[in-house]
């Protein structure tokens, strides 16, 4: 399988949600992994089922960031938490 290829999503740019109503969500394990492809470096960031789920600690999500999409995550916590 490529790296474009199958259930994984990567990320390039992020647009902000407005007018939603949001709510804290359960802690979940998360795992990442860095590697490089063609010369081109990405991260990896899986989450894992809850215990009480139904097979737990499975593969829940899995999303790929390149460096645009991991320049513009940094851009966004910098700004939401306040670093510098």
């Amino acid at each position: 399988m490529g790296l474009w290829e199958g259930s994984l999503a990567l990320v390039r740019e992020f647009k902000k949600l407005d007018g939603e109503r949001y709510q804290l969500h359960e802690e979940v394990e998360a795992r990442y992994a860095t590697f490089d492809r063609d010369g081109k470096g990405f991260v990896q960031i899986n989450t894992y089922g809850r215990a009480d789920r139904e097979l737990p600690g499975k593969l829940s999500q899995s999303i790929q960031l390149d460096r645009q999409g991991a320049e513009a995550l940094v851009a966004i916590l910098r700004k939401a938490f306040a670093l510098s």
